[in-house]
This record gives C-alpha cells, structure tokens and sequence, in this order.
C-alpha cells in the first residue's frame, strides 16, 4: 500500500480561513505581531474547547481509575532540577554567519535553508524552558521557571491525589494546561509555538503491569483521533527508535498526523518508568510510594503518559476536515467537523431581515441555546449564509421563514448533504439529538 501524498495546498487554505473567519488571529497583529504567538478568536476558542472537552470526557469523565488537576504554572528550579531539565532540557542551536539566521542544528544538514549558505557556528546548546524571577528583588533565590510541560505537576501531587481519592494503582491523573517552551525554530502556524497548551495523562501502574498498560493506551489514543474523524489514512504510530528515546522512557510511541509538509507528532505514549517518582522523592526527602495492603508490598509505580497537544490537535482536526465540493454548480469550502467539535452546532437563520420574523426566530434561538452553542445570523442572502456556515463547520442551520409564523415549523439544513426537511418546533431538539446519535 503506498504512502498517502501530503496536499501542499491546504495548509494555506486553512491558515487562510483560520484568519478570515476568526479562529485564529496573529497575536499583537496591531503591533506587527510578536513571533510564534497566536490568538484564539470567536470561532477558535469555542473549537479549542470542545477540542480539550473531548479529550477529557475520554480520558476522566468516562472512567473511574483517573482524575484531574491544575497545577501552577510557576515553579522552582528544584522541580527542574530534580526532573533532569535543568541539564538535559535543550536543543542544539547553530547560526548561519552569512543570514544570521538561527537553526535547530539536528534539523538541518551542513547548509542554511534560509540562504544556502555552509558558514555556519559551532552547534551549542540551547536551554529551552523559560526563567523569570518571583518577588520584588530580581537574584538567584527569587528564580522561577513557566514550566515547559504539565506532567511534574502530577508527579509532584502523587502522594495528595493518591491519599485524597484513596485510588489505587493503576490509576491516573489528567491535566489540561498551558505549557511554555523557548523553541528556537518556532513555525507551521500553530503546530510548534513557544506557548501552548497541552492535555497530558500520568497513569500510574504497577512495574509488572507497565508493558500491558503502554500497548492499552497507545491503542486508546490512536482510537480516540479516529472517532473524531480523523481518517486512518492520514495517522499512523511510530515508535522511537532506542538512541531518540528520552532519558525517562523505556519506549515511547508517536502518534503522527500527515501534515501538508509531511507527517508530525499530535501525541506522545512513553513508559517513564519510574524515573520521576524517584527523582522528585530523592531531591524533596519525600516518600513517593504505594503500600499495597493486600500483598504487604510497597513500591514506587512506573507511569505510562499519553501526551497531547491541545492547539496541535485543533490545527489537525481543522485540515482533516478541510474540503471543497459543488453545491448548486457553485464551489463551496466546508469543514466538515464532527459535530462534537464544531465551534456552533447550530446556525439560526431567518429568510429576511423583515421585523415580522425576528420574535420567532428568536424564540427558536433560545429554544436551542440550553442544548446547543447556537450562532444568529441575519446577514445577507439565505444561500451566502449557508455556504458561510459551512465553511466554518456548523453541522445544522435552522432557516425561519415566513411561512413558520403560521406553521410553527422550520427547515434544517444538513451541512454535509445539504439535504432540507421540514421540522415542528416542537419536535426541534429530539429531531436534532437524534442527529448527533446518528440515526
């Protein structure tokens, strides 16, 4: 079977329509913007959390073996240090002497891919996470660091989750959060930026059970893209190889997306073993153990980690929905979303500016308001209103026309057939809780 083909086109397509239509802005455009950094407009944010919702009905509301937190952000250097990214947290950097551009130098051969140029510094290291100082005085004591992942917070917290829920291993713990990283090459719009925020799950297990537990969650993840409608064809697993391996892991497994420019990680499985547990109680003085009653046996548990990028998931699920097709001899863009996904699952549309119908078409709005996240518009024709609507995901469209006034009836409209029923608006939310059922 070959390989799928990335589409070069579609990522400007989708960086475009982001813009356009208010997913995502340049941050501090006003300004000129500032490098790497981006904000989630109107339509963004709400897909953005439906993105981080679904991922934690997956991963906390539908189990009962793992529970959450929200750890701080700030944090002192002896996390860092007893974590290993203090000395192990870089990447090595070179400069091209003729274009001063800087480069990731395992991300390139002996020659600037700015200017072609082979004048380029020795490699060095680069510290990646962020150091600022807390307090009025600005020295050595007062050092503090954003933290460059979610997953310490949840190592550091073992023993309080462990004794307040009285959970026992295998069990674990999810977080959803901002992380921040110094990247020296950021790009690719917001597939590596120096803020992000991530969704990450520490799953405690007993060291027999590692292996097991590993090959379980790999499954789950990749799983989980694909019921959001990633097709299978554009995601595959890849393991690491043993000399990539971080210095925690006895096995890691990506989870790739094929990208425009090529495939790229959405996800990372890793085995940390029980490095951190170890690391973070020998530095504190602090046991971080499990005493298990019924064998009489304490140990220290290894962790499993699915790790995920929560923007890097948004851009992935927006590309795989991307698609143009011909409604009415006219090309349409439409994305098309799992409904669970999509910023608006309903549109409201009246037929006609005309007063006579704003009392019913905002009585149908706040009829679905309660079920749905509902967008109104009333701007334009019908059909330009609905080719909008499309483009940005929106799985039904409600049009309210002048015959509802004497009907009580609307007309739904379905984004991917475009197909158009009569409804009662009486029957309009079990008509669309059936569709988000599927039947």
């Amino acid at each position: 079977m070959s390989e799928p083909t990335p589409d070069s086109t579609l990522f400007d397509d989708v960086v475009n329509l982001a813009k356009r239509r208010g997913f995502v802005f340049p941050s501090a455009e006003i300004y000129g913007g500032f490098r790497s950094t981006y904000d989630y407009g109107p339509l963004g944010v709400l897909m953005l959390r439906n993105v981080k919702n679904a991922w934690w009905r997956s991963m906390v509301q539908l189990r009962d073996d793992v529970v959450g937190l929200d750890a701080a952000i700030l944090s002192p250097p002896a996390i860092w240090g007893a974590s290993g990214h203090l000395t192990t947290f870089s990447d090595p950097m070179v400069d091209c002497r003729n274009c001063k551009e800087r480069h990731r130098a395992d991300h390139i051969a002996d020659t600037c891919p700015n200017c072609g140029s082979t004048d380029l510094t020795e490699a060095r290291d680069f510290q990646l996470m962020f150091k600022t100082h807390a307090g009025p005085v600005q020295d050595e004591g007062s050092v503090a660091y954003l933290r460059p992942e979610t997953a310490q917070g949840m190592f550091t917290n073992f023993m309080n989750v462990a004794t307040t829920t009285r959970k026992k291993p295998p069990f674990g713990i999810a977080q959803v959060g901002k992380s921040f990283r110094n990247e020296i090459t950021p790009g690719n719009f917001v597939f590596r930026t120096r803020e992000f925020e991530q969704m990450e799950m520490e799953y405690f297990v007993p060291p027999a059970e590692a292996g097991e537990w590993f090959d379980y969650w790999v499954d789950q993840r990749f799983a989980w893209y694909q019921d959001y409608g990633i097709p299978a064809e554009m995601l595959r697993l890849r393991p690491h190889d043993a000399d990539e391996l971080s210095h925690y892991s006895a096995g890691t497994t990506d989870i790739e997306f094929l990208f425009p420019w090529g495939w790229g990680e959405l996800e990372g499985v890793a085995n940390r073993t029980d490095y951190d547990l170890k690391a973070h109680a020998s530095a504190s003085g602090e046991r971080l153990e499990y005493f298990d009653q019924s064998t009489n046996e304490r140990y220290t548990p290894y962790v499993i980690e699915p790790a995920a990028g929560a923007t890097r998931t948004m851009m992935a699920f927006l590309l795989a929905a991307y698609q143009t097709d011909t409604v009415g001899g006219e090309e349409r863009a439409v994305l098309r979303l799992d409904w669970r996904l999509a910023p608006n699952q309903v549109a409201v549309l009246p037929l006609s500016k005309k007063p006579e119908l704003e009392p019913t078409a905002r009585e149908v709005l706040a009829l679905l308001q309660p079920h749905f996240q509902c967008d109104y518009d009333v701007t334009q024709s019908i059909g330009k209103r609905y080719r909008r609507q499309d483009e940005v995901g929106t799985p039904w469209c409600i049009t309210v026309d002048f015959d509802t006034i004497e009907d009580r009836a609307v007309t739904v409209r379905d984004r991917d057939t475009t197909e158009q029923v009569r409804v009662p608006i009486d029957g309009l939310i079990a008509e669309l809780i059936r569709r988000t059922q599927g039947s």
